[in-house]
This record gives structure tokens, C-alpha cells and sequence, in this order.
């Protein structure tokens, strides 16, 4: 049970500040070191953290800024489902639709920490997991149409009992995996980073006294609101409106128009997307929790993207949006690929907003996570393999500078691609290209767009399966004030037998032969004002770089050598 703490002096409220951070750094590194998936220990794609008795999230330690928020909401509906948790109790969940879910893949883990008889907290870690089942090798999918086809659902179980782990449970997870021993190693490889936190609260706790930690929670998360609010009080207040549209949804239909209101004043910031399109047959939908989560990282950059993240930091904002709309889907709507929809959200909002706030948020980016998956056998060995990976690309320029070449999504936050020594190895794949992909004209600006990438997959195996969801395949990022917009993504393959290549931006299960290549490539982010305003000497630099063409340097640029 959860009780009112007083609080602690200054002082000891900022050591005990940090020490939650330094819990939330030792989870994430104890997680990274032993997941069995290179998606977590190389990619990042995970996120951990650390809750007050209420599920209020106190700090948090995450490779995706996608998962900013969930995990909070994943204690609080623990706790509502499961009031009797005891010490050494293990909650799994993976409901896209409540408690903080966003697809099946990504699966949460719960744990609550007692001092005593006293529930002082509780440990969460959220990753997505590179084999759930489902219809498709690596569960998330571009056609699936409903959640049934996407994996196992996992609805707020307990794993583990009193320390015990529950062994039938553990062998339901593995028998709808075609990877059983990963999954399980990863699922350990969760819980054991819950165990690293429970372990440093209770020193905290033996050394301070649990009244004095709990308030040092408080006062955390009342912080974080306090700073926030000083950050919305330097911005220009106004309200703010934008559009855009979903490609498609992996089954043909598309776009989907959406659009977001933004209203921003001293006192919060409020985002609503009513409006937009219902929810759609395909897998691009997003819950509830996945837009909330979307408007966060946006929310997270306008006020101040050093500070850590907390729930407190988040109360002056304030999401509006129908049920049911490709931004809130309702079950069983299909949401494998759910994080087309929440970059969506996240890029509306940035879109809205970026002309009024040019030092605080760039043009448009490549947007997509690029979601990546090939199935095969490793040549080598004759062992089934699935590598899953996002890819990376160029991001928009600001009213100071150039944009970023090849970064990952603004969703996918600190994560990174498989590098290319992980993927011929683990994979047996042969990866002829990874460099920059030059556009003309693409993202021109007076600071021009960070360039995407060209990454080429040579299948070396009899036969394999691509299934890929590169959003921004039919409209390009946006520029600002003049700017040019960016380029889009797209995947195409290039057959061994000479036939004509396939170019699109999402398909699921393509089979593929030995000596087939996959060119995964990634836009150009949007430009900054006017190019013919560009300065004559960094046009030359981007010329000996080879950031733009000559051709484009004259035709956009107006450079005259």
C-alpha cells in the first residue's frame, strides 16, 4: 500500500534524485548486456524504469523515445488488475490497446518493490522482442488485419510468483515462438533488470528510510512539472494547425489524411487530432497509448530534451482524440506496425510547430522507422535467422543549421542500425552498400536537409523472406520558410535473374532467391529557407563532400564555380 511521505531537505532530495537515475543506468546497461537479441543489445530498442507506489513514473533510462510514457501506464494497470502483488511477483504484458501497449512485440515486465510490509515502488522494463509468433517470422508484420494474426497476447500475467518462476506459462511463451530459446533468454534477460532495481531501491531504503526516499519521489516528479512549465513560460504562446498523410496500410488502401490542432500557452500544451482518419484495415494503427507516447518525444524536444523524463514533467500536456481513429484503434484493429501511425503523430505536431519555433525544432524529417525484417537460414550453418533492425536517414535543417545525416527516427530516440559486421555474421547476408544517398534537389534549402541512406542486402541463402514498412513512401518530408522538401523511402529489389526491379514501401513475406539484392533506402530530410541564399562557401563544401551534384549546385543553388 502506498502512504503520504514527508519530505526530504533539498539537499538529500537531489542526491536521491540521482541515485534513481543511477538505478534506471544500471537496468538499462544490465538489460543490454544480457538480452539474447541483437534488435536489444545492439538496436537499444527497449526502454527501463522506475515508479513511485501509484505507478508514477520517477525516472527512466530508454533507447526508444517511442516508449516515453508507457511504462508508467504499464504499473498503473498492473496495479489495477493485480491489487495482491506480492514481493518477488513478475507481471508480463503486451495489450496493445491499454496499459501503455503499443504492438505484441514489445512486451513490458513488472515488478514490485517492498521494504518491509511497505510497497515502496516498482521496476518496469519495456523491449521489443524479435519473436512473439503470429502469422508471420518475427511476428510484426505490413498486412496482418487484425491482432489475432500477430503474435501471442500476453494480458498482465504473472511470470513469476514469489521468486517461482511459472513454468507452464513459460512453456505456452515458448511454444508460440519459432525462436523459443530467445525469447526466453530475453524474457530472463527483462526480469533480471527488475531484480538490479529492486536491489538498489531497497539499499536506498535501508540507508535513508523509506519515508524520506518516497518523498524524494514526490518532489521528483513535482520537479520535473515545475521545470516544464518554466520551459512552456519562454514560448511564444499561440495556436498552432497542420496536416499531412498516412501512405497506406499495407493492403493498398491510402492515404489517410490526419491532422492535429496545437494550442500552446504558459500554462500547458494541448494536441488534438480530431479529424483525422479512422482506424484502417491494415497494421499502421496506433492505440490510444502510442499516440500519447508520439506527442511526448515532440512535447519532450519544444521544452527541454536534456532534462530527464519523468510523468511530472508531462502534466501540462494534454492529448485529444476520438476512439477510433488510426491514431487511437480500438480492438481487434491490426497494429503490428503501429509505429507508422505514432511517428505520424509526433511529425504532425512538429510540423505544426516548427515554423513558430525555427531554434527549437527542425524541418521535416525522413519520418519512418523503416522497419526491416528478413527471415532466412543462415548459409553457413543451415540455422533459422531473423534479422529485424530499423534503418536511418536524414533529418530536416532548423533556422541555424544543417540537418543530420543518417540518424534513426525521432521515434527510435538513442537507438541504433545492426552494423554491418553483425549482420554478415549473425545473419550470413553479404551487405554491399552503406553509404549516404545524394538527391537532387531533394531537401535544398539555406541549410540544406541531412541526407538518408542507401543500405544494399545481397541474399546469400537458397531462399528468404523481406517484409518491410518504410512510411514516407509517397510524400517527403517538409521543408520550412522555403525550404524544399525532402525525399521519400523506398525499398527495391533488384532479382538475380535480371528481371525488372520492385520498388514500394511496404510488403510482407516477398520471397527471395540467392544472389537477389535489397536496396533499403531512406529519405533526405526537409530544407531551411531559401537555397539561392545558401553561402557560396559551404555550397563548395557540400560539392567536395559530395553532399550535392554539380548539377544541383548550379540548377538549385546558383553557384557559379
Amino acid at each position: 500500500m502506498a502512504w503520504e511521505a514527508p519530505s526530504p531537505d533539498r539537499f538529500t532530495a537531489d542526491v536521491l534524485r540521482e541515485a534513481f537515475l543511477a538505478i534506471a543506468d544500471e537496468m538499462f546497461v544490465s538489460l543490454q548486456r544480457t538480452s539474447q537479441s541483437p534488435v536489444v543489445y545492439e538496436v537499444l530498442d527497449f526502454a527501463v524504469g522506475l515508479t513511485d507506489a501509484r505507478g508514477e513514473l520517477v525516472c527512466q533510462g530508454n533507447g526508444v523515445a517511442g516508449f516515453l510514457g508507457p511504462l508508467g501506464e504499464v504499473v498503473r494497470e498492473a496495479l489495477q488488475r493485480s491489487p495482491d502483488l506480492r514481493p518477488g511477483d513478475v507481471v508480463a504484458a503486451n495489450d496493445p490497446y491499454t496499459g501503455g501497449g503499443t504492438h505484441l512485440s514489445d512486451v513490458a515486465v513488472v515488478r514490485p518493490v517492498f521494504f518491509g510490509d511497505h510497497l515502496v515502488g516498482l521496476a518496469a522494463a519495456k523491449g521489443h522482442f524479435t519473436e512473439v509468433g503470429g502469422k508471420d517470422p518475427g511476428s510484426w508484420t505490413a498486412d496482418s488485419t487484425e491482432v489475432f494474426q500477430e503474435g501471442l497476447q500476453l494480458p498482465f500475467v504473472r511470470v513469476v510468483r514469489g521468486g517461482e518462476w511459472d513454468r507452464d506459462l513459460l512453456a505456452v511463451i515458448r511454444a508460440n515462438s519459432r525462436l523459443p530459446d530467445m525469447v526466453e533468454g530475453d524474457l530472463r534477460a527483462h526480469v533480471a533488470c527488475l531484480e538490479v532495481a529492486e536491489r538498489r531501491l531497497l539499499e536506498l531504503c535501508r540507508r535513508y528510510g523509506t519515508e524520506v526516499v518516497t518523498g524524494a519521489m514526490g518532489q521528483a516528479l513535482d520537479r520535473g512539472e515545475h521545470l516544464a512549465r518554466v520551459a512552456l513560460g519562454r514560448l511564444r504562446p499561440g495556436v498552432f494547425e497542420a496536416e499531412d498523410g498516412i501512405d497506406d496500410d499495407g493492403l493498398g488502401h491510402g492515404p489517410f489524411p490526419v491532422r492535429v490542432r496545437v494550442e500552446v500557452d504558459g500554462s500547458g500544451v494541448r494536441c488534438d487530432f480530431s479529424g483525422s482518419h479512422p482506424q484502417v484495415p491494415g497494421p499502421v494503427n496506433c492505440s490510444r497509448s502510442g499516440l500519447v507516447s508520439g506527442v511526448r518525444t515532440v512535447y519532450k524536444a519544444l521544452t527541454d530534451p536534456q532534462e530527464p523524463a519523468n510523468d511530472g514533467w508531462f502534466r501540462p500536456l494534454s492529448v485529444v482524440c476520438p476512439s477510433g481513429t488510426v491514431f487511437t484503434a480500438e480492438r481487434p484493429a491490426a497494429v503490428a506496425a503501429y509505429f507508422e501511425a505514432t511517428e505520424m503523430a509526433t511529425d504532425l505536431v512538429w510540423k505544426a510547430l516548427a515554423p513558430a519555433y525555427p531554434d527549437l525544432l527542425p524541418a521535416g524529417s525522413f519520418l519512418s522507422v523503416c522497419s526491416t525484417s528478413v527471415a532466412l537460414e543462415h548459409p553457413d550453418t543451415g540455422e533459422p535467422a531473423l534479422l529485424v533492425e530499423p534503418q536511418a536517414g536524414g533529418w530536416g535543417a532548423t533556422g541555424t543549421a544543417d540537418g543530420q545525416h543518417g540518424l534513426v527516427s525521432v521515434g527510435d530516440g538513442e537507438t541504433y542500425v545492426i552494423p554491418v559486421e553483425v549482420a554478415e555474421q549473425r545473419y550470413g547476408i553479404l551487405v554491399e552498400r552503406f553509404g549516404l544517398d545524394v538527391v537532387e534537389g531533394a531537401g535544398a534549402g539555406h541549410h540544406r536537409g541531412g541526407r538518408g541512406l542507401r543500405r544494399e542486402y545481397r541474399v546469400l541463402s537458397d531462399q528468404a523472406l523481406l517484409t518491410v514498412a518504410f512510411g514516407r513512401h509517397r510524400f517527403p518530408p517538409w521543408g520550412v520558410a522555403g525550404g524544399r522538401a525532402g525525399s521519400c523511402n523506398y525499398v527495391e529489389v533488384v532479382p538475380a535473374d535480371g528481371s525488372e526491379p520492385r520498388r514500394f514501401g511496404k510488403v510482407a513475406r516477398m520471397a527471395l532467391r540467392r544472389g537477389d539484392l535489397v536496396r533499403l533506402v531512406t529519405g533526405t530530410g526537409g530544407g531551411y529557407g531559401d537555397p539561392l541564399s545558401r553561402p557560396r562557401s559551404l555550397v563548395a563544401e557540400d560539392l567536395a563532400d559530395g553532399l550535392v551534384t554539380e548539377e544541383e549546385a548550379r540548377h538549385v543553388y546558383g553557384w557559379d564555380g
